[in-house]
């Protein structure tokens, strides 16, 4: 196996809330990696030289999209002090970059995506650790490759996980059978495919704009193939009790898939998982950045990441005025999401080299305490 050299490399100035401190970002770079299952793009938002430095997250898509729906969310304004102090991977899945070919032969399955393509990227990264973003059918990549290498995921903000049966395949069928259009027609539409497996079903007139160009330059033969993939996996929601990696759940409150999500928590360890729920949103990367920017701080501040970065505006005290966490919303809860543990006094920069710790975000707090000192 092989990567190919950058095609792309180019640097950005952003600032802070400070608008006369600006701060030289990162190199943008694009890989393009060999792996089991064709070539891979890999967009880069930061340093790798500087990896040993940094918080390094690795993001993957929803079908229906690409790896330019979290590029578009870090370069959102609120994310720019975080994003000036991270590495962000952003990855295409398999045949799901614009102006695709045509994904020849059988398309991996969900369970081998997470299993072999996620550290296959990240070994030709030389990334050891990570913390992993993703959306959909992208964080359910990512919980898979946890629990089979948990000891390379630092910990996952996972929005809109949600088990198995959620019922889109047979939704799409359904919608069809009528006679009018056979499912497979569907994709010669593949927008509404994509608002049915957003919004639980397809309008077939007036389908957002927004969802065309979304999908507009990807292949729609390969975004079949990333459905049908996401639709015929196994179901893991036993296996999630015996996850060992901190994990943040993110919900829309209007999403179809907030009881799925809610569902999913109760049978995850509480002492590893905190569940956010936005009320009165549907797509919370489009439309909750700000807030996810904030969950996100206090999450990666409980694993040991940017300790010394207070976001503008946010207080550690109620933590997130609009969100609800948990089956509930009391302090306690959202307290818990910002634990950060002990903290040696140290210079700006030293703060800012991460050092991840196998704490749960709850525990401590249960116990009256604050976490300690890192245990890897």
């Amino acid at each position: 196996m092989t990567t190919l050299n950058s095609v792309d490399e180019n640097s950005a100035t952003i600032h802070t809330s400070n608008p006369t401190s600006p701060i030289k970002v990162i190199k943008k770079s694009t890989r393009i990696i060999d792996t089991d299952y064709g070539y891979v793009n890999v967009y880069i938002h930061g340093d790798l030289k500087e990896k040993d430095k940094r918080a390094i997250f690795l993001t993957l898509h929803d079908i229906g999209s690409n790896h330019a729906v979290f590029e578009d969310f870090v370069g959102n304004p609120c994310m720019s002090e975080i994003a000036a102090r991270s590495i962000f991977i952003h990855v295409d899945l398999p045949g799901q970059e614009n102006d695709a070919q045509l994904y020849e032969g059988s398309y991996p399955s969900i369970q081998e995506l997470g299993e072999n393509l996620v550290p296959r990227i990240l070994d030709d990264l030389k990334v050891p650790l990570c913390v992993g973003l993703g959306e959909g059918a992208g964080a359910n990549i990512l919980v898979r490759f946890a629990l089979k290498h948990p000891q390379r995921c630092l910990g996952l903000v996972l929005i809109h996980l949600v088990s198995a049966g959620v019922g889109m395949l047979e939704k799409l069928k359904e919608t069809f059978k009528s006679g009018k259009r056979r499912p497979s027609e569907a994709f010669q539409a593949p927008e509404s495919v994509i608002a049915l497996h957003r919004f639980g079903k397809i309008e077939e007139e007036g389908v957002e704009s927004e969802l065309k160009s979304r999908v507009a330059n990807i292949h729609p033969l390969n975004l079949r193939k990333y459905v049908e993939a996401y639709m015929n996996r196994k179901d893991i929601s036993e296996k999630l009790s015996t996850n060992k990696v901190d994990c943040l759940l993110v919900v829309g409150g209007k999403s179809q898939y907030a009881s799925g999500a809610a569902a999913l928590y109760s049978k995850m360890d509480k002492s590893k998982t905190s569940f956010i729920k936005f009320d009165d949103v549907v797509d919370v990367l489009a439309e909750a950045p700000k807030k996810l920017a904030e969950s996100m701080l206090l999450f990666v501040k409980g694993l040991g990441f940017l300790t010394s970065l207070n976001y503008s505006g946010l207080d550690r005290q109620r933590t997130l005025s609009n969100a609800s966490q948990g089956s509930g919303d009391s302090p306690a809860n959202k307290a818990a999401l910002g634990a950060i543990g002990r903290r040696r006094t140290l210079s700006m920069e030293d703060y800012d080299v991460p050092r991840p710790r196998r704490l749960s975000l709850t525990a401590g707090q249960q116990n009256g305490n604050i976490p300690g000192s890192p245990t890897k």
